[in-house]
Order: structure tokens, then C-alpha cells, then sequence
């Protein structure tokens, strides 16, 4: 079974949300091992300088790379990353175990982006849309693709 890591900066702070993500991990046991670390933010003043931003990514950067399961394939989630459709997500789901990847990691920064640290760690870096959705509205999207995903690829009339 594929196993699956969402590493994420920053917790679910609505109900809605958290209830909309335990749903859809509910729905993923089926399919894979999901596993989901949340790592707190920085600290960062209310307008913090460049500089304060900066050091702040490298910190989360650093957390986030030492929890990276080791031999997995990363998708880094990033507003310059590639967009996929639904398919094309799929079929990376799919291929993943014939390439003989048995972890996949997808990593959610923080309100300021991921480090390049993290980004040049990516297999992948990946882009949700071109338009800009709340941050932690990103992790039950995310969750609910690679759940469309699966479904896709057992030919499931989810996805119609």
C-alpha cells in the first residue's frame, strides 16, 4: 500500500475544515497510508522586513526536510509549480509504485511560501491554480484531488 505524507506549517483552525480533512482521510485509508504532520509557523512580526521572511522559510525549510520520509517522492506545493489536472495526478499516483516509490510526500508551506531549500528537494513542485485560495482551504483541496486520484484510477464514477 502506498503510503502517503501530507507535511503541512500551520494547523486547521476551523471546524469545518478539520472535519472536511478527517473525511477525506477517512476516505483515503482505503487506498493508502495516510499520515499527516503539522509543523508550527515561524514567528513573525505583524509586518515583518524581507530579511524576517527569509530567515523564517529557512527555519520552517529546515524542519520541513527532516521530516521528509526518506526515499520519498516529494510534491512540493508552490504558487510557481506546475498545474496538473486530475488525470495527471492520477497516473503520478499510479506510476509511483512501478517506479518503485512507495512514499509519496506532499508538502504545504506557510502563508509565505516554502524554502529553496525545500523546493529543490521537490521531485515536483506543484501548483494548485493560478488564482489564490486560503491556506488551509489548500489542504482539504489537496486532500480531496489525490482522493479523485484514486478514484480515477479505479475507473470510479466519483470523478464524472
Amino acid at each position: 500500500m502506498l503510503k502517503i505524507t501530507l507535511l503541512t506549517v500551520g494547523r486547521l483552525k476551523e471546524s469545518y475544515l478539520r472535519e472536511a480533512a478527517a473525511e477525506y482521510g477517512k476516505r483515503l485509508s482505503a487506498f493508502c497510508a495516510l499520515k499527516t504532520e503539522e509543523l508550527e509557523p515561524a514567528r513573525l512580526p505583524d509586518r515583518p522586513s524581507e530579511a524576517q521572511i527569509a530567515a523564517a522559510l529557512e527555519d520552517e525549510g529546515g524542519r520541513i526536510l527532516a521530516k521528509i520520509p526518506a526515499g520519498a517522492g516529494v510534491f512540493a506545493l508552490c504558487v510557481e509549480g506546475k498545474p496538473l489536472t486530475s488525470q495527471d495526478l492520477a497516473a503520478r499516483l499510479a506510476d509511483a509504485p512501478l517506479r518503485g516509490v512507495s512514499r509519496l510526500c506532499f508538502v504545504i508551506g506557510g502563508s509565505h511560501g516554502l524554502s529553496p531549500a525545500v523546493k529543490k528537494r521537490a521531485g515536483l513542485r506543484l501548483s494548485m491554480s493560478a488564482m489564490t485560495f486560503p491556506h488551509q482551504l489548500a489542504r482539504v483541496m489537496l486532500l480531496e484531488q489525490i482522493y479523485r486520484g484514486f478514484q480515477i484510477n479505479l475507473g470510479s464514477a466519483y470523478h464524472k
